[in-house]
């Protein structure tokens, strides 16, 4: 195909299903251009990717957000770990896609980004301040293992001297490790798992995409085991059913097991995007919670103070109990607690 030539990284195994055999893919809109690929493996089932060519790799922060780091890097959009409360969900709006089903099964991958991102990292304005990834989208969901983007970014991050974090819900990024080891030596590398609780049901019915928190206790080993200090953040702690005193505990002391040293907490927030897909879950899986979510949540995305300030106060206690309150920076943190942060902001894009 003519336009074959501009892609990067082209994974085996992928078909332009239903699409022209000698026309790029003709989508309209904020994806008009994209190349839309499918793949027949059942892990990809119903899921269509839009290969983009990126403008920009590394977004800047705004000012006003109260998050620990300034610069982020995100290789996709939408996700197949298909978390019901994720907060990025709005951000499918801007290409006229919707914020429920559609996240889920149409990402967008930026197949270009490490290149766009070397470039970028070499520009003597360029003062290598902490770059944060697994802030908005995972990194490491499930289209990570087909595109392979994460080690030309780590490498480009380490080779430029800039230190940068990951936070990840992925197991994936133990194929990364000796990229990860080596940067940390370097400028310095974090890596962090989220792992809100352990129940399993639960994790079926609300991160049905996501490995088993199981799972990703087995990668803070590995990590652990590699020399990396790991952290992991107990999020989002969700009220009336994550919540208690001994679901907190249980899940800290498996943290602690598993090698972690540092844990934070955040309380569940809903933004628009993720509220109507998440309450519309609890509707139908918790029917008897949908009231008292909505005290809770009367008054906007976030849980009131006094719930906050209650729920941190029983998690420290967890952390400092099986000794997860060792110092140490937390710039992985990608849901910050304060109700100040803005909505994410679209990023633009040059399309295939």
């Amino acid at each position: 195909m003519r336009w074959e030539a501009q892609l990067v990284n082209r994974p085996a195994g992928a078909s332009e299903e239903a699409l022209p055999l000698d026309l790029p893919p003709q989508l309209t809109g904020p994806l008009s251009g994209a190349v839309r690929r499918t793949f027949d493996t059942p892990e990809f089932r119903g899921v269509t990717f839009y290969e983009v060519l990126a403008k920009s790799a590394l977004n800047k922060v705004p000012a006003v957000s109260q998050v620990p780091f300034e610069w982020t890097v995100n290789p996709y959009r939408g996700c197949t770990h298909a978390c019901r409360y994720c907060f990025a969900r709005k951000t499918h709006s801007y290409l006229d896609l919707d914020t429920g089903r559609d996240f889920d099964t149409q990402v967008v991958v930026k197949v270009n980004i490490a290149e766009v991102l070397r470039r970028e990292l070499a520009s003597p304005r360029w003062q290598r301040p902490h770059v944060a990834m697994g802030t908005n989208t995972d990194p490491y969901q499930r289209a990570e293992g087909r595109y392979r983007l994460m080690p030309g970014i780590i490498e480009a991050l380490a080779d430029s001297g800039t230190g940068f974090s990951i936070l990840t819900k992925g197991t994936l990024i133990a194929r990364d490790l000796p990229l990860l080891r080596s940067a940390a030596t370097g400028a310095g590398a974090s890596a962090a798992q989220s792992i809100g609780f352990l129940d399993r049901e639960l994790w079926r019915a609300v991160e049905p995409g996501t490995p088993s928190p199981q799972a990703r206790l087995r990668v803070c080993g590995q990590l652990s085991d590699a020399g990396l200090r790991v952290s992991v953040l107990m999020a989002p702690v969700l009220p009336y059913l994550t919540d208690s005193d001994e679901a907190i505990d249980a899940t800290a002391a498996a943290i602690a097991d598993a090698g972690a040293t540092q844990l934070t907490g955040i309380p569940l927030h809903l933004r628009p995007g993720a509220r109507e897909w998440f309450m519309a879950w609890l509707s139908r899986e918790h029917p008897r919670l949908v009231a008292p979510y909505r005290r809770l949540y009367r008054r906007g995305s976030y849980a009131p103070e006094d719930y906050r300030r209650d729920l941190s106060a029983r998690i420290h206690a967890a952390a400092r109990r099986h000794g997860l309150d060792r110092p140490g920076p937390a710039r992985w943190m990608g849901q910050p607690e304060s109700p100040t942060e803005p909505s994410p902001r679209p990023e633009q894009l040059t399309l295939l």
